[in-house]
């Protein structure tokens, strides 16, 4: 693909796709009708609330502000673009640590029968995600002094320009380094760990089903139970692969760009700073997706909303 034709995507068709695949799953869910409790039904809405926030802020808003510069000056005299940086910032923390919140949950449900009743509600659910959105707000505010006030307008994912003693600055690179050792090498880290741990407890649990109902019944009829399970073993294996392969590409050009500009030696070319930063902007709707879509109840909701628009039409026309 040509240099620049997939930035076009990222910044044409992606954010319409995004957007609407969020706010079509924040309606669903909301409504309560897929059959999940409450508890999951509060995680999975408040997890595409933050990847539609993630969309809006670093794919829509990247390009309004240098878009409209010139017509209104009063923008220049605001800290647009720091402000910018730090709400992005802290949404995408959020979209991230709100997965992991949510997996932790799924083990607690599936592994901790005694834990379950108190941990897994709703009350506690809405809890845990406001104080994962307080820490992830209050984490980024460094961002704010991290850029200057100028959006910088080039052949690539347009953002603020960092501050030139920024490059060099020891303190910085810390800060930056603790980032992004926080957002997304500690959720890689918990999610495989907490996502092994579940699949392990379904893998025993099935197997001393399987040996109970041989020993009951003397054969092996068909077990909707154990399919369940399988299925859900399956779904955590494509989030966790989801997840870290969309974030993969995208890190790996962060820690080069650094290594770069400290040595002067490792150039990362554009295509691929392209196709990281487009990954990393699909796993803005790919893991909310990935649990909703595997009920379902989900997918007959959806159809449902397809099919509404048409059956509107159809009557105004029958009228």
């Amino acid at each position: 693909m040509p240099a620049g034709l997939m930035f076009s995507f990222c910044v044409f068709l992606l954010p319409s796709v995004l957007t609407h695949m969020n706010l079509v799953t924040i309606v669903i869910l909301s409504r309560g009708k897929c059959g999940l409790s409450k508890c999951v039904t509060r995680y999975l809405v408040t997890m595409a609330t933050a990847d539609l926030l993630v969309v809006i802020l670093d794919l829509i808003l990247r390009h309004i502000p240098i878009r409209y510069m010139e017509q209104f000056l009063f923008i220049r005299s605001i800290p647009l673009c720091n402000i910018h940086a730090a709400l992005l910032y802290a949404a995408t923390d959020c979209s991230v640590w709100f997965t992991v919140t949510f997996t932790f949950d799924r083990f607690v449900a599936i592994c901790c029968q005694k834990l379950k009743t108190k941990y897994c509600t709703e009350r506690m659910a809405a809890v845990v995600l406001g104080t994962v959105t307080v820490l992830s707000c209050l984490k980024n505010i460094p961002w704010y002094f991290m850029f200057t006030s100028r959006y910088v307008l080039s052949n690539k994912p347009w953002f603020c320009d960092i501050k030139i003693t920024n490059y060099t600055s020891l303190g910085w690179a810390a800060f930056e380094l603790l980032h992004y050792i926080l957002t997304p090498c500690v959720p890689f880290v918990l999610i495989l760990l907490l996502n092994a741990l579940t699949v392990r407890h379904i893998l025993e649990a099935s197997r001393a089903r399987r040996r109970l109902r041989g020993h009951s019944s003397g054969e092996s009829p068909r077990d909707p139970e154990m399919e369940s399970r399988m299925k859900s073993i399956i779904s955590l294996f494509v989030i966790s692969g989801n997840f870290i392969l969309l974030w993969t590409v995208y890190m790996l050009v962060l820690v080069a760009n650094r290594i770069g500009w400290i040595t002067r030696h490792v150039g990362i070319p554009l295509f691929v700073d392209e196709i990281g930063f487009m990954l990393q902007q699909l796993s803005c709707c790919t893991n909310t997706g990935i649990y909703a879509v595997t009920q379902t109840k989900f997918r007959e909701q959806f159809r449902n909303v397809v099919k509404y628009p048409f059956l509107v039409i159809v009557k105004f026309i029958k009228r």
